[in-house]
């Protein structure tokens, strides 16, 4: 299954109009449910900016100080990535480069593990949400209205249907919300 998670305001946006995320930052008990979640991962595609913002996780020993940022950059280190990127040439640690189209990167991808795949940066999923390829979204709902800025979700000329199948609230009064996408015959991907 092909997963988009990313952390958003109460307005829809994963960045703030000046392309800010701080607010985004996890509690522990979330950042434990976020090791977790990517711990079942089988790969993960990102665009070039997600790319950058995580590659810490593989570079900085800083970034292992508590035993629960270690185990994350981990976990992180092990996962396969691949970037899509227009400006990079190349990539570190246990990535590569896309060479072909979404679909066909994300098809190779599911097809390489028997776990979810997860999809990240918002331009990079919406377009795999676009070509009708995303599964489930996983929105991580900050209290914070931003007003504008990078959304969540391209806008779309026909209706998704969605099931909500998980809610959780945090300590940090973020709301976990995990919804799948209702497929019929007409939904299908060739």
């Amino acid at each position: 299954m092909l997963i988009y998670a990313m952390s958003v305001s109460v307005d829809g946006y994963v960045a703030d109009r000046h392309g800010e995320f701080g607010w985004g930052a996890p509690s522990e008990e979330l950042f434990g449910f976020h090791l977790e979640r990517v711990r079942g991962l089988g790969g993960y595609l990102l665009g070039r900016r997600l790319y950058e913002d995580m590659l810490v996780w593989e570079t900085d020993p800083s970034m292992r100080d508590t035993d629960l940022k270690a185990a994350f950059a981990d976990v992180w280190s092990a996962l396969p990535k691949v970037v899509f990127s227009r400006t990079l040439d190349t990539v570190q640690g246990n990535a590569r480069l896309a060479e072909a189209s979404v679909a066909e990167e994300v098809a190779a991808t599911l097809g390489a593990t028997d776990r979810d795949v997860e999809i990240g940066g918002p331009g990079l999923a919406s377009a795999a949400f676009e070509l009708g390829l995303v599964d489930e979204l996983r929105m991580f709902r900050h209290p914070v209205v931003v007003g504008g800025g990078t959304p969540y979700l391209p806008p779309v000329t026909e209706d998704v249907r969605l099931d909500l199948i998980e809610t959780r609230t945090f300590d940090s009064r973020v709301i976990y919300e995990r919804y799948r996408r209702v497929r019929d015959d007409s939904d299908r991907q060739p």
